[in-house]
C-alpha cells in the first residue's frame, strides 16, 4: 500500500495486558450497560402505567389491568 496507513512501522505498539487498562474499560462499559438496561425498564413500565386504565390496548398487548399495573410496579432492578 502506497498510504501512511499502510505501514504498520509508523504506528505506535500497543501491548494489552493486566496494565493497560484493558480489564477497567470492560468494567465501565458493562456498568453503562445495566444502566441502560434498567433506564429502558423503568421507561417501559412508567409506558406501560400510563396505558393501564386503556383497555383496548391492553387487550392487544393480552393483559389485565390488574396484571399491567403489577408490572408496572415492579422495581426496576428486576
Amino acid at each position: 500500500m502506497s498510504t501512511i496507513f499502510g505501514s504498520t512501522d509508523l504506528l505506535p505498539q500497543v501491548r494489552r495486558g493486566a496494565g493497560a487498562g484493558g480489564h477497567q474499560r470492560n468494567i465501565w462499559r458493562l456498568r453503562l450497560a445495566k444502566w441502560l438496561s434498567c433506564s429502558e425498564r423503568m421507561s417501559q413500565r412508567a409506558d406501560l402505567r400510563a396505558i393501564a386504565d386503556n383497555p383496548h390496548l391492553l387487550a392487544d398487548l393480552g393483559l389485565t389491568r390488574d396484571e399491567a399495573l403489577e408490572q408496572a410496579n415492579t422495581p426496576f432492578w428486576r
